[in-house]
């Protein structure tokens, strides 16, 4: 099958997590993906789980691109690069904002040679405003944004997810971006610029905050493991020691839930009709819910539960996950090998039956495709040549 976007090339300035994720998307979905790393490669390259010398999360987040590493600080280097982006439809980066003007890679500098380019910048804050030169990494972005506001607990210190979802959901904006600036550029349109802030992705998945408060003046405070206004939605411990989620807010599921956990009387009693009514006796519900689960393996709750069609599941763990059919089922895992070993890297989505995406190989080692995106250049052997002995260019290991 061929995949969705073969025939575009892409190039990918972007270090660490944010632009490499949108890359990642592009390359699996069939984009030709050019990595231009700095001397020394990219630091996820050395990030979290090392094994044999390399991050196991690099060969997920690189799997797809061709590498070359290119010292930007060099008038030869920059050049380099220019010339790339003469070739490419797209190009993705994540420096401080200013910092590709200063080296006369930015938008206005190329659109002359290449006015279809779509320059997709990534960035803490954006490219404009009095905070677009501040250092913007997800950590600090997502409190900024407010998301960070509405996470844990009541009077407590806001707590983070264990991942960085400031940079993934910035990656995946900066794709939505990239996609719609290819469809306004088949229709005529040209390239553009898509400016993507870490703070504005995150701000963007706050839901009703923002009415909430300008039309009734109601601040979301964080809620632990419920969601405010919806009831019941909740994690309950079981009796084994596992965690369950139940989310019983549509009223006819509300009733089906209190016939299942042996209070019947409770969905059909008029005081708890309704959502608005069951927030009122949040934690009554919440009460006998949580006593219920707490009487049951979390196995057995959920056979009752889904019997009477509520819907519920497992809290997983990465050893639940590779171990369950329907993970299987759905081919979330994709083998790759790595030094001789397999290694198993998650699939990406969304999935496409006509034109789907998929792992060609796992990220590769540093500038191994040098040569060949060079001689695609005009270089020839004794030019490459040169180049590595500059330093301009690195070779491969």
């Amino acid at each position: 099958m061929s995949r969705a976007l073969e025939g575009l090339r892409v190039i990918e300035l972007g270090q660490l997590l944010a632009g490499p994720f949108a890359g990642c998307m592009l390359g699996y979905f069939g984009a030709e993906v050019i990595k231009v790393e700095p001397p020394g490669g990219d630091p996820i390259r050395n990030w979290r789980e090392v094994k044999d010398g390399t991050s196991l999360w690099w060969h997920s987040l690189a799997r797809n691109k061709k590498c070359i590493s290119l010292d930007l600080k060099t008038e030869q280097g920059r050049g380099l690069v220019k010339e790339l982006l003469k070739t490419a439809d797209i190009v993705v980066e994540n420096f401080r904002p200013g910092v590709l003007e200063e080296w006369g890679l930015d938008p206005e500098s190329l659109r002359a040679e290449n006015p279809d380019l779509i320059y997709a910048r990534i960035s803490g804050y954006g490219q404009t405003g009095p905070n677009s030169s501040k250092p913007g990494f997800a950590s600090v972005c997502e409190a900024f944004s407010g998301f960070r506001y509405v996470n844990g607990y009541p009077e407590e210190v806001p707590v983070r997810a264990n991942l960085s979802l400031g940079d993934t959901i910035s990656g995946l904006h900066a794709v939505l971006g990239i996609l719609m600036a290819l469809r306004a550029r088949d229709r005529g349109d040209g390239g553009q610029v898509v400016d993507v802030a870490l703070y504005e992705s995150m701000f963007n998945l706050l839901e009703a905050v923002v009415p909430e408060y300008d039309g009734a003046a109601v601040v979301r405070e964080p809620a632990g493991t419920t969601v405010t206004g919806i009831v019941p939605t909740n994690t309950y411990k079981c009796g084994d020691g596992k965690f369950l989620v139940i989310g019983g807010n549509g009223d006819s599921i509300y009733a089906r839930l209190m016939t299942a956990v042996g209070r019947p009387e409770m969905g059909t009693d008029e005081k708890y009709a309704t959502n608005a009514l069951r927030v009122v006796h949040e934690a009554e519900i919440d009460q006998v819910l949580s006593d219920w689960c707490a009487s049951l393996s979390l196995d057995d709750a959920i056979r009752i539960l889904e019997q009477h069609r509520v819907p519920c599941g497992p809290v997983y763990s990465v050893v639940d996950m590779m171990k369950d059919p329907h993970y299987q089922a759905r081919g979330l895992f994709e083998s790759v090998e790595i030094n001789g070993e397999p290694l198993k890297i998650p699939a990406m989505m969304p999935k496409l039956n006509n034109t789907p995406g998929g792992t060609q190989w796992p990220g590769p080692k540093i500038a191994s495709h040098t040569d060949e995106i060079l001689e695609g250049l005009g270089l020839d052997s004794e030019q490459i040549a040169a180049l590595k002995r500059s330093g301009v260019v690195a070779d491969s290991d």
